[in-house]
């Protein structure tokens, strides 16, 4: 059973369809009471990073989601819920982040020159191959993107691949049971499933 997490902040029904399409059984938390129970646990995300930590805080989720990580619980943040597994973020003005991977989250420079936020489809360049989302994934496969800000780990190690916009930015993170992707891969047609399939195939 997935785990996915409810604290107002994230495109819950897209990625819950999207999982449950291939066969697995769901669990939708709005507490941590019973994730515990998943055999992995997936942190969707959309909005300001602020108000995420806000909701994740004040709903009980933060402790027990550093807790299920540090046991081995596999973890899977999308879009802001990636950015949230860092400490801090540029958009903050008040809360800290999760902090299970040490980083920052940055806003695109306007000195790029480029429309922020960076949305729509582009390209994945693994550096780490034997990332196992990338399974089976086609080298040219393009993935839906919609942010203003990207993580910025300070372990370049923990970077499985990068996206161009402008920078080289992570667009998925991968240490030991915790994986992050920027992009939605419930709305990345196939390629976004064939990540999610690998994903659940852990």
């Amino acid at each position: 059973m997935i785990g996915i997490i409810d604290y107002n902040m994230g495109n819950i029904h897209s990625v819950n369809k999207a999982i449950q399409a291939m066969g697995e059984d769901t669990f939708v938390a709005v507490t941590a009471e019973g994730l515990d129970r998943c055999s992995k646990i997936i942190l969707p995300g959309v909005g300001a990073f602020d108000d995420a930590m806000e909701e994740l805080n004040k709903k009980g989720f933060t402790n027990p989601i550093k807790d299920l990580i540090a046991k081995g619980k596999i973890f899977l943040g999308i879009c802001l819920g990636m950015q949230l597994l860092l400490e801090k973020s540029q958009e903050a003005k008040k809360n800290k982040g999760i902090g299970v991977i040490k980083g920052e989250v940055k806003k695109f420079s306007p000195s790029l020159g480029l429309k922020v936020p960076h949305m729509g489809w582009n390209n994945l360049k693994p550096l780490q191959n034997v990332c196992p989302l990338f399974k089976g994934l086609d080298h040219k496969a393009q993935v839906y993107f919609c942010h203003s800000y990207y993580a910025c780990p300070d372990d370049k190690k923990v970077v499985a691949s990068t996206t161009d916009y402008g920078v080289d930015f992570a667009s998925v993170i991968w240490k030991d049971n915790i994986f992050g992707v920027q992009f939605h891969p419930e709305k990345s047609q196939e390629a976004g499933l064939i990540i999610l399939k690998n994903f659940i195939s852990l």
